[in-house]
């Protein structure tokens, strides 16, 4: 049922008070570091991203939809940016973003399903019930805390399943809703049978908990305003900015560009780029929106995607499942460039696929330590070496 806003102000009672005042100013007191990420769903094609236009095989690979190299915005003497990716050249030229090349995992799975849940618990082949950003946030406060995490979309992922933390999910700020079993638990909630229930006690908490969090998430988008253009599908980055704007005292942020909306199959060209500008130049803008505000150094921000895309070119001119792909980490904090191992675009497995030349969980392992500070080996289940990223 949706509820109004004195419903939502008289149900959070002195829980909002209390995190109004001492999360909140010891969160903008401490500059605690921020990591956003964004998922680009349905497996973009990191060749016709970062096209590696120096290297003959890409073209004989993609006689059709390989971009020529006069179209490219041209990076250094072997890649160019797609066409599309202007946003994204710009920070490139500012020194913010950093490319980590041949990411993926051993023994890749093709399917969506699986591959996200790969990369969204960080445990290929193994699972587990919690996501890698979740038992991040377990990491960073052991103990409960509103507020630590927010995931802006229409359903939970996984990658913020918390065994410590509830993470704030919503879509619209200005639309909150709750199920209908907590008015029954409001009627009864002060009936005899009730009064020793340490689960109605709980369901209580969180109802009260995530009343709180809306109150402050719609006072931050209310107040929130800004003259920069983030573009036509910002893929909810605004909404971040202005939770971030107004001091909540949140660390880990996911975004995603939905819908499975990079799986080009088909036609792929004209698609592929016009995707890629509406993501490109939502990134840019939050970047430019962040120098606003005054804090770009406390944020960085990992995009990637839950697999790449085959080398060759299929008959219906778009490109099919593959592994390995690039990710990009973002932000003023980065020290620019290129980073991994250049897969090979001749030594093929796995039916015409890139062979993996980093582990994905690298790049999650320099987040978390070196930007974060946390323990990146008890969240990763694992040792991964870190990379260079930051200044």
């Amino acid at each position: 049922m949706k509820i109004n806003r004195r419903t939502l102000l008289q149900g959070a009672g002195l829980t909002t008070l209390s995190l109004l005042s001492p999360s909140l100013l010891s969160a903008q007191k401490s500059g605690d570091k921020i990591l956003v990420v964004v998922e680009l769903s349905g497996g973009n094609d990191g060749l016709n991203s970062f096209v590696p236009y120096g290297d003959d095989a890409y073209y004989k690979h993609r006689p059709t939809i390989g971009i020529d190299a006069s179209d490219l915005l041209k990076i250094d003497d072997h890649f160019g940016l797609n066409p599309g990716m202007l946003g994204l050249h710009r920070l490139w030229q500012d020194g913010q973003v950093a490319v980590v090349h041949g990411c993926g995992y051993e023994q890749p799975s093709y399917s969506h399903f699986t591959s996200m849940a790969y990369w969204h618990t960080g445990v290929p082949h193994r699972g587990d019930e919690f996501g890698w950003l979740g038992r991040v946030a377990d990491q960073l406060n052991p103990q409960y805390r509103d507020n630590m995490l927010i995931n802006v979309a229409n359903r939970q992922s996984l990658a913020v399943k918390s065994k410590v933390h509830t993470p704030v999910v919503f879509d619209d700020p200005e639309r909150f809703q709750r199920h209908a079993w907590m008015d029954a638990n409001q009627e009864t909630e002060s009936s005899p049978e009730h009064a020793h229930n340490k689960n109605h006690a709980f369901l209580r908490s969180v109802d009260q908990s995530a009343q709180a969090s809306s109150v402050l998430i719609r006072n931050a988008w209310t107040k929130y305003s800004t003259d920069v253009d983030y573009g036509i599908a910002p893929m909810d980055l605004p909404k971040v900015a202005a939770c971030i704007s107004a001091g909540l005292p949140t660390q880990l942020y996911h975004v995603s560009f939905r819908n499975n909306s990079f799986d080009t199959h088909v036609q792929q060209p004209a698609l592929h780029r016009r995707l890629l500008s509406y993501a490109c130049d939502g990134l840019h803008g939050f970047v430019r929106d962040l120098e606003r505000l005054g804090l770009s150094d406390r944020v960085a921000i990992l995009v990637y995607s839950e697999f790449g895309r085959r080398v060759p070119e299929n008959a219906n001119l778009g490109t099919d499942h593959g592994s390995a792909n690039d990710m990009w980490v973002i932000g003023a904090g980065v020290d620019g460039g290129h980073y991994g191992e250049l897969p090979s675009l001749t030594n093929l497995v796995d039916g015409d696929n890139l062979a993996h030349t980093a582990d994905f969980r690298q790049v999650y392992a320099t987040m978390v330590q070196d930007w974060l500070k946390a323990d990146a080996s008890s969240v990763l289940h694992g040792e991964f070496a870190t990379l260079p990223l930051f200044i």
